[in-house]
């Protein structure tokens, strides 16, 4: 993006917020339902900045600006934000060799970076402005502690500045909702509900409010299209021990969804009305997760409860929705298999194509890293089932690689030679479930380092992949399983080892993960979770392998329960890169076991040309 658009829109900003009497303002990557991935009408943090991650906060005073991101982009926000003037602070939990060498200062908390800026009475105001509708009420409360205890700073939330600021702003869509057949679901509405008000009633909560459009979705056995990659619709759900309401903008529902919502009890109400149908809640006390819901709709039912002379309880507890979710029934997992067999055609086609279309040679699509994208998804595009893109596929090749969320642009889009390593991260949205799969590729020649890593990461993946582990046993407590060998040789990575999948829902699904930092959610039989380690060497290249996971009952003895992972992903992995004798005997044959399942499950879908290549990228490692 043109920097100088970004500077006359903080010019803008910077205006509205003198005539606000504001001294900073908070752009968070949210929207009033705590997604991960925004609809276009609430990317305000990336209208402002040019920064498109999906995670990162930026905050803009009178003088200066900065963004907060996480090591995922790091690289890709130093080439975005150059020239706007917004400096990037590096979140970490732990430091890098680099920072360690020169001696670079942690960066601030948000908190902390405000009061460095604008006070020491340097600026006439102490008001710092955020908009409470798209912030968590769990954010909110914390920020306005932190901030009191920088000077004395003080936090205004009924105020959104993007109306003013951003001409042509994209409505909140209004695309149509569809059901979510009991063939693919599994369980109905009514039982979900059921299963949430004992939950309820275990919180001595009556009923409870619902923001998270995944978990909404979920419930109601509906899906949407108004999310990029995500098949979730805008809305809000009011739970009470009797009634059922849904706030969503009615010219979205079919007849045949206004049907079935009838049929299961559900009243229907408009979306802008969200606010009138908390104050009129009748029962006494209400759950509210205020890690999902916005910090204004929270404040709007706990001030109502000052001037009514029954006031209702706010219950501010983690929601049982989504670890509800997270565990698939029976239906959702064999939903899961066959769309994981169809990914893998999609797979095993794309692979033969780059293997025979070498890239210096003519070919009938562009080995390009945007023309990678567009084959795979032409490709997932002719199965069955298949309903878009779960995420926006990342091709990284050669120093592209390195940039653990890259994703090729018209700009950046690099031209493949056959050397090095190309890194694919794609997935898709089936009716029956969801995918996520990462595979690097060797398209020639490779160095002894890339070989090296590349075989350390596969041990990596392979360790947690058949691990065996207590039933409840937390993430945290596996993720340095698939570290062990990297750490070994002075390799890490920042970023998690796994999470959750939904079924035909989110790519990205909690509450469980497998990440350094404590979760301590347990994995339960029929949680879905990815098994993704990687090493990424700035300038160089990078290495990702991943699998989905099923979490399925291994053994039971006087020890307790014992669960393992069932690999739901069916592809190839590159045999080319691996040094072999890196790895152990059980490490050859655990991969030579994954490979023959991908060949006994793929191979009756595919040609016989294409049999025959599967069957060449699935022999044994001392066949090749």
């Amino acid at each position: 993006m043109d920097r100088k658009i970004i500077l006359q829109r903080l010019s803008d900003l910077r205006e509205v917020m003198r005539r606000e009497r504001l001294a900073a303002f908070i752009f968070p990557t949210s929207d009033p339902h705590q997604s991960e991935y925004t609809a276009d009408h609430w990317k305000g943090r990336e209208y402002i900045s040019g920064f498109n991650g999906s995670a990162g906060t930026v905050v803009v005073t009178l003088t200066a600006a900065a963004l907060w991101t996480d090591s995922r982009y790091f690289i890709a926000a130093a080439e975005q934000l150059e020239g706007t003037g917004i400096r990037l602070m590096k979140e970490r939990h732990v430091p890098s060799a680099s920072e360690k060498k020169d001696g670079d200062a942690p960066a601030p908390t948000i908190p902390e970076w405000i009061g460095q800026q604008i006070g020491e009475g340097r600026y006439e105001w102490t008001e710092v402005g955020i908009d409470g509708m798209c912030s968590s009420a769990s954010y909110v409360q914390q920020l306005i502690s932190d901030l009191r205890q920088e000077g004395g700073l003080t936090l205004r939330t009924n105020f959104d500045p993007l109306p003013l600021i951003w001409p042509g702003r994209p409505a909140i869509p209004r695309n149509t909702i569809c059901l979510h057949p009991m063939e693919m679901a599994g369980e109905t509405t009514a039982s979900k509900l059921s299963r949430i008000r004992r939950a309820l009633h275990d919180s001595h909560a009556d009923g409870m409010f619902m923001a998270r459009l995944d978990d909404i979705a979920w419930t109601l056995n509906l899906r949407g299209s108004d999310v990029h990659c995500t098949p979730v619709f805008v809305s809000y759900l009011l739970v009470s021990s009797t009634a059922v309401t849904l706030f969503v903008d009615k010219a979205k529902l079919t007849p045949e969804v206004e049907a079935y919502l009838r049929g299961e009890n559900v009243t229907v109400d408009d979306y802008r009305n969200v606010k009138a149908g908390l104050k009129n809640y009748f029962e006494q006390t209400i759950l509210m997760d205020p890690d999902e819901v916005c910090y204004t709709l929270l404040d709007t039912l706990k001030r109502y409860n000052r001037g009514v002379r029954t006031p209702v309880t706010v219950i501010e507890k983690t929601s049982p929705v989504p670890a509800m979710k997270a565990v698939k029934n029976e239906t959702e997992q064999q939903g899961f298999r066959r769309a994981m067999e169809r990914d893998g055609v999609a797979m095993v086609r794309f692979l033969k194509e780059l293997e025979e279309q070498r890239p210096d040679q003519p070919t009938p699509w562009p080995h390009t890293e945007l023309g990678v994208a567009r084959e795979l998804e032409r490709l997932r595009s002719e199965q069955k089932n298949y309903r878009g893109l779960s995420f926006d596929t990342i091709a990284a090749y050669g120093p592209h690689g390195a940039i653990v969320h890259y994703e090729p642009t018209v700009e950046s889009n690099a031209e493949l030679r056959p050397e090095g390593l190309l890194l694919i991260d794609s997935g898709a949205q089936y009716a029956d479930g969801t995918t996520d799969i990462t595979r690097t590729i060797a398209l020639g020649p490779l160095t002894d380092e890339m070989r090296r890593v590349y075989t350390l990461v596969l041990k990596g993946h392979l360790r947690l992949q058949n691990m065996v582990f207590p039933d409840g046993a937390a993430g945290t407590q596996l993720d340095a399983i698939a570290r062990c060998p990297l750490w070994h040789e002075g390799y890490s990575y920042l970023h998690g080892t796994g999470h959750g999948v939904g079924s035909y829902l989110n790519v990205h699904e909690g509450p469980h993960q497998i990440r350094m930092e404590w979760k301590g959610q347990p994995l339960r039989a029929g949680m879905t979770v990815t098994d993704e380690p990687g090493v990424y060497l700035e300038g160089r290249f990078g290495v990702r392998i991943e699998n989905t996971l099923l979490v399925v009952p291994a053994m039971e003895t006087e020890g307790g329960r014992f669960l393992r992972f069932e690999p739901l992903t069916l592809c190839p992995i590159d045999k080319k890169p691996i040094i072999t004798g890196m790895l152990s005997d059980e490490e050859r044959q655990w991969l030579d076991d994954y490979h023959q399942m991908v060949f006994d499950r793929l191979s009756p879908l595919l040609t016989p040309d294409e049999v025959e290549w599967l069957g060449k990228s699935c022999s044994k490692l001392f066949e090749q």
